[in-house]
């Protein structure tokens, strides 16, 4: 068995680290977000090698992590999640407006975001948010509200990490998995819920 207490790199923060690895022989560990967001866990890699992780308390792994590269043999150990979906806010369109409308329009999609307490990564003229609930209930949110010029749409989690930092990836994916299960139904022409999970797991709304 492998044991690996901290990670070499990033292949999506690093062009020279990715480059060797593209060339190297690659042993996957492939992780659901939900084991990826604990720091200390024991898991097999795609070609056999038992590896435990086990990194410093409230570290993660995140996808395309390199936990070993050996120059001399060509051999390397990344971490693949399965990514969730995510939902792209898009304000392309406000930014042709004038100050004023900029302003208005950031605020209130603020203000919707930040009533739901949904984690964001900001990159440019878009808003990325995790899946933290159904996906109805996100769409639902954005319906209620429906600010004008602003648009929205779900992206597979593999679409979306070439453009961001690992920092970000971190944010954007960590620990969002378990709560991406609950299910909410609302009715989006009367109300937007209100969810929250408590520590024991359990959730709801109101």
């Amino acid at each position: 068995m492998k044991i690996f207490s901290e990670v070499i790199g990033n292949i999506h923060g690093n062009a020279d680290l990715a480059k060797k690895i593209e060339g190297a022989d690659v042993e996957y560990l492939e992780l659901d977000q939900w084991t990826a967001q604990k720091s200390r866990f024991i898991v097999t890699g795609d070609k056999g090698t038992q590896c435990a992780v086990a990194l410093k308390r409230n570290h993660q792994l995140i996808e395309g992590d390199v936990l070993e590269y050996d120059p001399a043999t060509g051999k390397a150990i990344v971490a693949r999640i399965e990514l969730s979906p995510v939902f792209v806010i898009d304000l392309a369109a406000v930014e042709k407006e004038d100050k004023l409308k900029i302003i208005e329009t950031c605020i209130e999609l603020g203000h919707a975001i930040g009533n739901q307490h949904w984690p964001a990564v900001i990159k440019g003229t878009k808003v990325y948010v995790p899946l933290t609930v159904d996906k109805k209930v996100m769409e639902s949110v954005m319906y209620t509200h429906s600010i004008p010029g602003v648009t929205y749409q779900f992206q597979p989690g593999t679409e979306v990490i070439p453009y961001l930092a690992p920092h970000e990836i971190r944010n954007l994916f960590g620990g969002t998995a378990q709560e991406s299960h609950a299910h909410v139904h609302a009715d989006p022409m009367h109300h937007t819920p209100h969810m929250h999970t408590h520590p024991d797991g359990t959730t709801h709304c109101h």
